[in-house]
């Protein structure tokens, strides 16, 4: 499904033309309007002031909003690798046979990870995540076997350490989803919309670039705000540099005890 949301730069050149058309239609309607005498004016400067002071608390709440969501992310990101790596090395309190099925299952399983990241393709990134559930179901199958007959307190901290290698993919999809509300991109906009009416209406026998200001510096804060927001797509991404560390430390170990072994 179609989400503007999802593409920061379409926000922006769809918003700005859009914001620069409100404040030309109110600098057009007050052309027609004779001078206001200067009870009149203070008024309006009083409206016009206080409609822009709720748009700069919206829009900064929102930006502190999607930050913290920008964070968590982050910080969820730091958790995935930290599980996988401390699975990896659990690995060995199970039988041979079984602990080097496990660790080739999360090499593969990492790689898809660090994919999941990397992709700006929603339908791409729709395959990787069914790859990661099929590996998450393999990997549980892969912990669970030796145990089945009888758990040992050794064996347990492998389906242990399994357990929180798929909760914290869980947490990271969660962190995904957990995005600005449509309601207050909407609120945000139409009091946008509504800022630009009343300054191209004020604006009249001004210059021209006095009614383009405020379309330009709003369209580039909610753009920021998107950008920040959007997981998936845009500039402002979480980078999988802890997986891709992990991953590099993996290879080299398993490149390590393929040296040994020959």
């Amino acid at each position: 499904m179609f989400n503007a949301l999802d593409y920061p730069v379409l926000m922006f050149v769809v918003l700005l033309p859009s914001f620069w058309f409100a404040a030309w239609i109110g600098n057009s309607f007050g052309k027609g309007k004779c001078a206001a005498g200067e009870d009149d004016r203070d008024e309006f400067m009083f409206v016009l002031g206080g409609t822009l002071t709720l748009l700069a608390l919206i829009i900064a709440f929102t930006f502190s909003m999607a930050v913290t969501r920008y964070d968590q992310r982050k910080d969820y990101e730091e958790q995935e690798a930290n599980a996988i790596g401390t699975e990896y090395v659990r690995a060995d309190l199970l039988p041979a046979a079984d602990a080097a099925k496990v660790r080739a299952l999360l090499r593969r399983y990492l790689d898809q990870r660090i994919l999941h990241y990397r992709t700006r393709d929603a339908q791409k990134r729709r395959k990787i995540d069914a790859q990661v559930a099929q590996l998450e179901t393999d990997l549980w199958s892969a912990v669970v076997s030796p145990g089945t007959g009888q758990l040992s307190p050794v064996t347990a901290l492998a389906v242990a350490g399994m357990n929180d290698v798929l909760n914290s993919q869980g947490y990271t999809q969660a962190a995904w989803w957990n995005r600005i509300p449509t309601a207050a991109w909407a609120l945000m906009i139409t009091i946008s919309i509504i800022c630009n009416l009343l300054v191209g209406y004020g604006a009249h026998g001004k210059r021209a670039f006095m009614f383009l200001v405020l379309p330009l510096a709003l369209s580039i804060s909610l753009f920021l705000v998107a950008e920040i927001d959007s997981p998936g797509s845009g500039v402002i991404r979480v980078h999988p540099q802890n997986l891709e560390s992990l991953a590099e430390s993996l290879q080299s170990r398993l490149s390590n005890e393929t040296i040994k072994q020959n």
